[in-house]
């Protein structure tokens, strides 16, 4: 699975947008969420530090010594018992007085003191202190000291001043922004993703576009590339389209110079033989059988070398019915004696052979004159299209050949039997053509009673 991944550009640049995307969101909503506990710590000790100023602003003491408010505090929290907001008054020891905690404290105490370490010794200084509230929950407590002159205007004891919040009123708004806040980014990495994958496909699609030429190349739909590309895929499609057009101009160029070098031996054969043809005599006769010979691997040589450039060449295609129609007239004349009824089955007049319409003519060809010679009666051709490719079918109702003899008849020169008139090259050239073009040829028995042959070739689309 891992090695597929790194071979698909798609899952290539997904997996690095995706994995890019995450630590992005991951490290935004750490810091979003470091932010704004800041602030709301901040806000927390800044209200904390509010109510100190205004117990501070509120103390005084009488002439007892005895400390009051000249007012309440203003947060209706302070009035409500244990309700997460306190305030506390400590005498802090001197010579004159002993240390005493809660001397005057907040309503929302109730019958609970505050219990915090040791106060500060510089006058006024505010400081931060964790401690726990009588109900057992964690606050967060800040402290000042301070002197107060009696009513007689002389110094008076030093006082602890003390202002405490349960840290749950921190804690609450961050767990409920943390919530709202990792929904958020998981909504946005979601979107985020869709786009990543839409893009992707998007800028892969002339990738998939020119995979579809390709095809339409192959399957003989077209000889180039074509369509519109972007600027980055087009000078890789006109490159494509250079090779292809150079190497039909090679196949073309050797079918050229097979075809001289065939004319050229032509010549001397012909003129060979007839000078044989009018000599009487065993060496006129050896001479006129070589000459025969040598026409007949001259021809099938060239055959074989125009078929192999053929499968070559993308962009072949041709049409399975108007061939087929046109042998069976032929061979209809040419074996007009026998009185045999040829048949062509119906077909999708839509099949096509991906090749060449001579080569397709050469092998179906072939065949029908094969099945004709031995048909005794009736000779039937079919054609369909299985697995991508042509399924052409050729049966007779004459002997049949044996099932020991059906991969030997396939060979050179090899013919089924000596009274019937042939080279013994016909079946030989249909199966060299056949697998030049990637298929193949086989015999079976027919349901006519003879012979069937099966020939499978590519198909155009």
């Amino acid at each position: 699975m891992k090695r597929w991944v790194w071979r698909s550009l798609r899952a290539r640049l997904l997996a690095g947008t995706l994995v890019w995307i995450v630590v992005t969101i991951v490290v935004a909503g750490w810091g979003l969420s470091s932010l704004f506990r800041q602030h709301v710590a901040l806000q927390f000790h800044a209200e904390l530090k509010t109510h100190l100023d205004q117990l501070a602003a509120n103390l005084v003491v009488n002439e007892q010594g005895e400390p009051s408010l000249t007012a309440p505090l203003s947060d209706p929290r302070l009035a409500r018992p244990y309700s997460g907001l306190y305030w506390q008054v400590d005498r802090v020891a001197t010579r004159d007085a002993a240390a005493a905690a809660g001397v005057l404290r907040s309503r929302s105490l109730w019958d609970g003191v505050l219990s915090v370490p040791a106060p500060s010794t510089t006058e006024g200084e505010v400081r931060q202190y964790r401690t726990q509230a009588p109900d057992g929950a964690a606050l967060g407590m800040m402290g000042r000291t301070v002197t107060l002159d009696d009513a007689r205007g002389q110094p008076g004891p030093t006082w602890q001043l003390l202002v405490a919040a349960d840290e749950q009123l921190m804690a609450a708004p961050m767990q409920r922004f943390n919530s709202s806040l990792w929904l958020a980014l998981g909504l946005l990495g979601l979107g985020l993703g869709v786009a990543a994958a839409v893009q992707v496909a998007g800028g892969l699609a002339p990738l998939r576009q020119l995979r579809l030429a390709l095809a339409a190349v192959r399957e003989g739909r077209t000889q180039t590339l074509a369509g519109e590309f972007p600027a980055e895929v087009k000078p890789l499609v006109d490159e494509f389209n250079t090779v292809l057009a150079q190497n039909t101009e090679i196949v073309l160029r050797a079918r050229t110079q097979a075809g001289n070098l065939a004319h050229a031996l032509k010549t001397p054969l012909s003129v060979l033989g007839n000078a044989t043809a009018r000599q009487d005599g065993e060496l006129a006769r050896l001479v006129g059988e070589q000459v025969a010979l040598a026409n007949r691997q001259v021809n099938y040589h060239l055959m074989r070398a125009r078929a192999a450039g053929a499968a070559r060449v993308p962009g072949l295609h041709t049409p399975l019915q108007p061939v087929a129609e046109g042998l069976v007239r032929v061979m209809e004349r040419v074996h007009a004696s026998a009185q045999l009824e040829l048949v062509l089955q119906p077909m999708a007049p839509q099949l096509a052979f991906r090749g060449e319409e001579q080569d397709l003519q050469e092998m179906l060809g072939n065949l029908l004159d094969n099945a004709c010679k031995w048909a005794r009666h009736r000779v039937e051709l079919g054609a369909r299209l299985q697995d991508g490719q042509l399924d052409i079918t050729v049966a007779d109702d004459g002997p049949g050949v044996p099932p020991e003899r059906r991969e030997a008849v396939f060979d050179r020169g090899t013919r089924d039997d000596e009274k019937v008139a042939g080279s013994g090259l016909g079946l030989a050239i249909v199966d060299d053509l056949a697998r030049l073009y990637g298929g193949q040829v086989a015999l079976a028995a027919s349901p006519l009673g003879g012979t069937l042959a099966r020939l499978r070739l590519p198909a155009a689309q």
